[in-house]
């Protein structure tokens, strides 16, 4: 049957749409829903970090991916031996410029562009209440007077070549690298402000993870993940 007039009339006034409209549409809403669910991951459950020198040999190689987990403190305290990634600033760097700069380059980082001069990752070797000194007769940390066995420190290295007797306030944690003689740790701040101890309030999180090389794919564990002989273990 021929159109109408009054069809005519209506067609023209109908909204046209350009053809493949409706797939782009739905791959714009599928890209949007995965950046936001990779961003509401990364900052509420698990975060990847770059590890940029070996102050963290021999557990940690430079250009090693960790895996770091956010809520591990959320339902758990913060232990001796844990390997944590924390925000340095105000401690082990500069506070940053802040502003509209400063959004960009935490922007920047967060999407893995560039690396961070900010952000560290040590080992916890006191908490709260604990004091911590260098060193016992046999070259050995203690802490609260207790001798550490530290199975993880670099094989050619002392435990420290720095003497310190630190007593870490609540809220607080003194942190050290694995590789002592490179390591750029709480020992190098003892005579700056804050005595270079990092409030727990900076910790991202927990390291679990090497990801990255493949090669080199394994668990990261933490004290109590072991017999006392084999981890973080405090001797009498």
């Amino acid at each position: 049957m021929p159109e109408s007039s009054v069809e005519r009339k209506a067609s023209r006034h109908q909204p046209k749409r350009w053809p493949g409209t409706t797939g782009w549409r739905f791959a714009f809403c599928t890209v949007a829903f995965v950046c936001v669910a990779v961003i509401a991951v990364r900052a509420l459950l698990v975060d990847v970090f770059y590890i940029p020198s070996g102050s963290m040999e021999p557990l940690l190689k430079e250009d090693d991916r960790v895996l770091v987990s956010r809520t591990d403190y959320a339902f758990g305290e913060i232990q001796p031996g844990d390997v944590v990634v924390f925000d340095g600033r105000g401690s082990f760097a500069p506070l940053g410029e802040g502003g509209l700069r400063q959004t960009f380059i935490d922007a920047a980082h967060f999407f893995g562009l560039g690396t961070s001069e900010t952000t560290y990752v040590k080992r916890v070797l006191g908490t709260g209440g604990d004091t911590v000194a260098c060193c016992d007769p046999a070259g050995r940390l203690t802490v609260n007077g207790n001798a550490i066995e530290e199975p993880y420190v670099f094989s050619m290295d002392a435990a420290s070549d720095t003497e310190f007797e630190v007593v870490v306030p609540e809220g607080k944690l003194w942190l050290m690298g694995d590789h002592r003689s490179e390591s750029f740790d709480s020992r190098a701040l003892l005579g700056a402000p804050g005595g270079g101890l990092v409030s727990e309030e900076r910790v991202v999180g927990r390291a679990t993870h090497v990801l990255w090389r493949f090669e080199r794919f394994t668990t990261i564990p933490r004290p109590s993940d072991h017999p006392p002989s084999a981890g973080f273990a405090r001797n009498a």
